[in-house]
């Protein structure tokens, strides 16, 4: 609760504190609390804009501005009462990586620090935002480079990434046969903002036609997409203002998750086309592209979701299409092998990750995520693909996607899985993943050589999403 003598504080930097303090305090995603906060606090579309960024852009980077605040004190970092050092990591952010003039920066935090904490949180914050501000950012970040014992280390607090974070990527550069002095570049674009991306849904709107409501919606003339013929990519704005968004004839969907779900649709298939599966369907952005895919080619989709809410979400992004073509179900992924043995032509595998890959979008997640998570989703993974592998057809196809590059999540899933299914006397032929990419995507992504296809944010400007396609052999 506020100090009963506290002053008025700038609303746009108490949102981004209480949306800061909801990540910390209810395990929230930004994204999802943020949009309420700024609806309650009733703030001019400027000021909502700096308090997005200001909020994104201090979970991105709270590793960084972490390790200057412990260079600020005489006390370790986990002494600091937690609102406290909430708010020095807006301060911080203010000062090192957005155009907030310094006294401003300073001034305004105090005062959140007095509101949020009590007068005599302010004079501490006082002081080490004066510290903080004594450098630039250039100055801070060679100090924590030069102060580092290693040069993983140095990425991991520059580059604001748990250093097992940093480790599991350079690992993945370099199974992906990617060069390592990648990784700087990498890191760096985890923390970029990521655009906001748009997905035309075949047979119910053009993507000429979303071009137009988006230029009615906003003014704004949308670019083309790179990996997918249905993207649009747009500058900024609400996309909520657009009208096809509205109704679920198109989505909010990044390019690589786009071009996952058509390859799917595209991969080469003999004999019966006409039962699909999405296996993981939540929230339902590849469920509503597979779905409008299906209803043109005669075909259905089964969009099973396992989590009641995240199914509810699945029928919303559908709603638009035909009735009849998408069924949503709530159900365990894991028993659809057993239940219907060789029921589907087409399965795509979703699967619950890590999402290391989408750390522009969702950047408290590095901070959420540890080993031993990955360690558990990776056996979650085998056996969602395993169910996949049984209850496609002979002949048929399962695409294998998560939002991850982490070895664990993705080729060594894919290697284990069709060893175990052997055993069975199933086998899963790879298809060249990279090749039906590149067939499909007006300007490729960087590793279209490569049978199994990882993108890149830093190469592709789009998620890091894995795509293993298999064919259930007949």
């Amino acid at each position: 609760m506020p100090h009963r003598t506290a002053p008025q504080v700038d609303q746009a930097r108490l949102a981004s504190l209480h949306a800061l303090t909801k990540v910390r305090e209810d395990d929230a995603y930004a994204n999802l609390v943020l949009p309420t906060l700024l609806d309650e606090a009733r703030l001019e579309r400027r000021d909502a804009g700096f308090a997005t960024a200001l909020t994104y852009g201090t979970l991105r980077l709270q590793g960084r501005y972490d390790a200057i605040i412990e260079c600020c004190i005489d006390r370790p970092l986990e002494d600091i009462d937690a609102v406290v050092l909430d708010v020095l990591r807006l301060g911080a952010h203010q000062l090192l990586g957005m155009r907030v003039a310094t006294h401003a920066a300073v001034s305004t935090t105090v005062d959140l620090a007095a509101y949020s904490a009590g007068r005599g949180a302010s004079g501490f914050v006082n002081a080490v935002m004066r510290r903080i501000a004594d450098h630039d950012v250039e100055t801070w970040l060679g100090r924590l480079e030069a102060d580092a014992p290693d040069a993983l280390t140095a990425l991991s607090r520059t580059q604001s990434h748990p250093l097992w974070v940093v480790k599991a990527l350079r690992q993945a550069l370099k199974v992906n046969e990617r060069p390592e002095d990648e990784l700087k570049a990498l890191l760096e674009a985890d923390n970029t903002d990521p655009q906001v991306t748009l997905c035309a849904r075949p047979g119910l709107i053009s993507v000429d036609e979303l071009a137009e409501q988006v230029y009615a919606a906003t003014g704004e003339d949308p670019r083309p997409g790179r990996l997918s013929p249905q993207a649009l990519i747009l500058g900024g704005g609400d996309p909520g203002r657009i009208e096809a968004v509205r109704d679920s004839r198109a989505g909010v969907e990044d390019e690589a998750s786009q071009l996952v779900a058509l390859m799917l649709a595209q991969a080469p298939l003999e004999g019966r086309d006409e039962r699909w599966l999405d296996l993981c369907a939540g929230p339902g952005g590849k469920a509503a592209l597979l779905g409008a895919l299906a209803a043109q080619r005669g075909a259905t989709l089964l969009a099973n979701e396992v989590a009641p809410h995240r199914a509810r979400l699945v029928e919303g992004a559908v709603r638009a299409l035909p009735d009849g073509v998408v069924t949503v179900r709530s159900g365990d992924g894991r028993g659809v092998g057993e239940s219907e043995p060789g029921g589907y032509d087409r399965i795509l595998v979703d699967a619950p990750c890590s999402g290391l890959g989408s750390l522009r979008r969702r950047p408290e997640a590095r901070w959420r995520r540890t080993p031993q998570d990955v360690a558990a989703l990776a056996e979650l993974q085998r056996e969602l693909l395993a169910s996949a592998a049984a209850a496609v057809r002979p002949g048929g196809v399962v695409a294998y996607v998560t939002c991850t590059p982490h070895v664990l999540e993705t080729s060594l899933v894919v290697r284990d899985v069709t060893r175990q299914v052997a055993r069975t006397g199933i086998t899963l032929e790879p298809l060249h993943a990279g090749q039906i990419a590149q067939q499909l995507a007006p300007h490729p992504p960087a590793a279209t050589d490569r049978q199994l296809l990882q993108t890149w944010p830093h190469l592709d400007d789009c998620d890091a999403m894995f795509c293993a396609l298999l064919r259930r052999a007949a």
